[in-house]
């Protein structure tokens, strides 16, 4: 199939699909435009604000998960430091630094190529999975930044797993 004949393929915009999703749970979203949603979602260590972009061109569901992050200066290098650290520990997506912002943001991108829909249990599962890694990194993050401990005792300290609860 050449390019031309892709963008003849119509289907329904994912999108749909994940505001549907966002129906069913007490988040706040909104669809900022007809290719992007954006969701507020309440976590345990942040508020996280998560996008989901429908790249037609590309047929791929692009989902962005940011949290706030203020890095005091002595901190900036060894919170860079952790990034890649966390990343490798990854299977799917990663982590990206937004200093100037004073953002942490996890990305996965989603392909949806040869005209497959997305499924309601497809984009339950990328959220999951983007909260869920900003939920277990946060506190490295912080600690780092925070701390002025370094990246490597962050990631061991989150690597760390308890059984039961106190």
């Amino acid at each position: 199939m050449t390019q031309i004949d892709i963008s003849k393929v119509q289907r329904g915009n994912p999108l749909e699909v994940v505001e549907r999703m966002a129906t069913t749970h007490p988040w706040s979203f909104e669809r900022v435009c007809e290719d992007e949603v954006t969701i507020v979602v309440l976590g345990k260590g942040a508020d996280y604000q998560v996008s989901f972009t429908w790249m037609r061109d590309m047929e791929a569901l692009h989902l962005a998960c940011a949290f706030e992050l203020k890095v005091p200066e002595r901190s900036k290098a060894e919170v860079q430091h952790l990034v890649p650290m966390i990343n490798t520990q990854m299977w799917v997506g990663h982590f990206d630094l937004w200093l100037k912002d004073g953002l942490v943001m996890f990305r996965y991108t989603h392909l949806l190529s040869g005209g497959v829909e997305a499924s309601d249990r497809q984009c339950e599962v990328l959220l999951s999975a983007a909260l869920d890694a900003c939920e277990r990194y946060h506190s490295a993050f912080q600690f780092v930044a925070w701390s002025g401990e370094g990246a490597r005792e962050a990631l061991e300290a989150v690597m760390f797993e308890t059984a039961g609860s106190a």
